[in-house]
């Protein structure tokens, strides 16, 4: 007799909460995370078609839509196919690569106040950046030489850090110290150079999605995808290792095999974005922050949420960048212009909690 697969079950543990069941899998929805979710997905869909909206071009709903799929005016379609569409969607990923990849850290060492910016990931790509366009490198394949140092950084904080085991603390310590190096080389290279010779270098370093295309969009999209469900995946684990270590191993779990493969997810996702866009502040840090905040402790569900908020808060703040201030500015300087004053703010309430 064949076996008939055995039907999705409905089981309700406590309000607001739903668990589907089939054999060995499990989902629980957390209504209130689904709401937000269902918001967030709404306000970022809304941003965007804003977003490819504003400009010099005067450009109508109707027409942006049309020409996004490649009807209507020459002119219009180019705006929108080789301008708009692929800044809008370029903000929208690498802030949502960024957020996951803060939630990431900051679920593995168990500390609201990391980021890959502050650990040293962006540092890496920063510096193996700038040495290519000041060796007169082609700009096309900058996102590699920026990719392959960031994780060359990780590497070494990695490697830096064991001493019989990973420890959360000194991973933080470590990768500070590797960002303070690798800084001091950023501003050596800067130096030594011409003004005029240092100056595409200056500018990259700021954080900027000026001038993205769908090269950069082909490089993101499968990192995003690829790193979103890595980190559902890795969920379970890295809600465990929040209860120390002792307990992690004693319900089972590889503790240092499962903090090298959320490594591996974190720097794939910082190091693709800064790769692209540049070492952009304070969007891995605030993100995850708010939206737990917002709808309770990291889940799949919650890991979900953190991604489209990530690509509402770049994209919100490189529209303000772009259009509501009296210049153009570099998105990077505007979330360092926030994120600075909110790390301080977060800084005073972890203090006044210990």
């Amino acid at each position: 007799m064949s076996s008939q697969p055995s039907p999705i079950k409905l089981t309700s543990q406590k309000p607001g909460h739903i668990v589907f069941r089939r054999r060995y899998v499990a989902w629980r929805i957390n209504f209130r995370v689904l709401l937000f979710a269902i918001l967030g997905a709404t306000v970022l869909v809304l941003l965007a078609l804003w977003a490819m909206l504003l400009g010099t071009a005067n450009i109508s709903v109707v027409e942006a839509v049309r020409a996004s799929f490649g009807k209507g005016d020459p002119d219009t379609i180019f705006v929108m196919q080789q301008l708009r569409v692929p800044r809008v969607l370029c903000a929208i990923l690498v802030g949502g690569c960024l957020a996951m990849s803060g939630a990431v850290f900051q679920g593995l060492v168990r500390n609201p106040l990391v980021s890959p910016d502050i650990i040293g990931i962006d540092a890496g790509a920063t510096a193996a950046a700038v040495f290519w366009i000041l060796g007169g490198q082609s700009f096309i394949s900058l996102p590699v030489a920026a990719f392959l140092g960031a994780m060359a950084t990780a590497v070494a904080i990695y490697f830096l850090s064991w001493k019989g085991g990973i420890s959360p603390d000194r991973l933080i310590l470590v990768g500070i110290g590797v960002a303070a190096a690798l800084a001091a080389v950023t501003t050596f290279l800067l130096i030594r150079t011409p003004p005029r010779e240092a100056r595409p270098a200056q500018v990259w370093t700021i954080g900027s999605i000026y001038g993205s295309n769908w090269g950069d969009i082909q490089w993101l999209a499968p990192v995003f995808f690829m790193g979103l469900l890595g980190s559902v995946i890795l969920m379970w684990p890295l809600r465990l290792l929040q209860l120390g270590d002792d307990l992690t191993r004693g319900l089972g779990v590889p503790l240092e095999r499962t903090r090298l493969l959320l490594i591996v997810v974190g720097c794939l996702l910082a190091a693709t974005a800064v790769a692209v866009a540049g070492p952009i502040g304070f969007v891995a840090l605030m993100t995850p922050h708010i939206v737990k905040m917002l709808a309770g402790p990291l889940s799949g569900s919650v890991m979900v949420l953190i991604a489209v908020a990530g690509g509402i808060f770049l994209l919100g703040a490189d529209m303000i960048a772009q259009h509501a201030l009296p210049v153009s500015l570099p998105v990077g300087l505007l979330t360092a212009a926030v994120g600075g004053p909110y790390f301080l703010f977060l800084l005073y309430r972890t203090n006044d909690r210990s």
